[in-house]
């Protein structure tokens, strides 16, 4: 399978890092504007997860410097998009339209409408698309939502989920909402992504917090409002500029035990209300690997990509925007009206 990966920003280069390990998939064509880094040289490349950017050999393989270009080349079966958020919908249909099959990061979009277009398109075109929502692919929220969705835990009472960071001072373009969506969208997408694949959509949202991009801030507590789950709390966001140190964990209540995570140190462990402990399995995979993996299967066996449908990845957006909306509205509930 002859991919095209799309910006080698951060995630395009964590992307690359996978592609090239794929037994059967040759990364056959790479696309930036940025001439140091379509050379091959990356060295400039930071993120949030402590991994420095470093030199990639593309000898063989075919460089572009725009969207047109690289959606042109029909020795393509799809693409990868790793592009600022804000052109996610716009090329995403371009690439459908031109036959491509599609991956492209997370969020999938900054509003709802766009979305769903990308998913007609979709339908419209006959090709596969797949949303990156990586967290889907990581051990110990596989092992959250294999306990969630068996009744092992029993009925679950409350979800707290966090995820923080420094603001990504490495990427000027985050700064700007219009083009990234700040950090609800780049960052706590990944947890309303989760808690929809838990517990389905909620009927109401509910936020309170900051935005001030300029100073780098930009925080949220959020609450989703379900009829069958007492408490869903999501919180965290862009703190501050600087050495503040990416972390993610999660905390879920059910009548059966305590299921938690921290990224800092804790394992995900489960505390059983008998009083059994519970280390759930953490195999060392490269989640980043794994989700691309599943969507090339999926293009290969022509199956929609179930595990991490479009759908849910729209309806995350639908409700980062809400959330972000009441918060504008100093925590004015919101219905969720899909």
């Amino acid at each position: 399978m002859r991919i095209g990966l799309l910006g080698l920003g951060f995630m395009g280069s964590t992307h690359w890092n996978g592609l090239v390990r794929i037994p059967g998939v040759q990364v056959a064509a790479v696309m930036d504007a940025d001439e140091k880094r379509l050379s091959g040289d990356l060295s400039g490349i930071q993120g949030n997860l402590g991994e420095a950017g470093k030199a990639l050999d593309f000898t063989g393989i075919r460089k572009y410097r725009t969207v047109a270009e690289i959606l042109a080349d029909p020795g393509l079966d799809a693409v990868d998009i790793c592009l600022p958020t804000r052109w996610h919908a716009e090329v995403t249909i371009q690439a459908l339209r031109a036959g491509k099959d599609v991956l492209v990061e997370k969020p999938m979009a900054l509003e709802g409408q766009f979305a769903d277009a990308m998913i007609e398109e979709a339908r419209r075109a006959g090709r596969i698309l797949m949303v990156a929502q990586v967290l889907r692919f990581m051990p110990p929220y596989q092992g959250l939502s294999s306990l969630v969705k068996s009744g092992r835990l029993g009925t679950i009472r409350s979800a707290f989920f966090r995820r923080r960071t420094a603001v990504p001072t490495w990427a000027p373009w985050e700064f700007d909402s219009t083009v990234s969506g700040g950090g609800v969208f780049d960052l706590l997408i990944h947890d309303v992504d989760m808690a929809l694949h838990l517990f389905g959509v909620p009927r109401a949202v509910s936020a309170s917090g900051h935005e001030a991009l300029a100073g780098g801030t930009d925080f949220l507590m959020a609450q989703f409002h379900y009829p069958h789950v007492a408490s869903v709390s999501i919180t965290g966001g862009w703190y501050h500029r600087g050495e503040y140190p990416f972390s993610m964990e999660y905390t879920v209540v059910g009548d059966n035990g305590v299921v938690e995570f921290s990224s800092a140190g804790r394992p995900a462990t489960v505390y059983w209300a008998d009083g059994r402990k519970e280390v759930l399995p953490d195999a060392p995979v490269d989640p980043y690997q794994a989700e691309i993996e599943y969507f090339v299967e999926c293009c290969r066996q022509r199956k929609a990509p179930e595990a991490c449908p479009p759908e849910e990845s729209s309806l995350a957006v639908k409700l980062a925007r809400l959330a972000a909306d009441s918060r504008s509205k100093a925590g004015a509930p919101a219905p969720f009206a899909g």
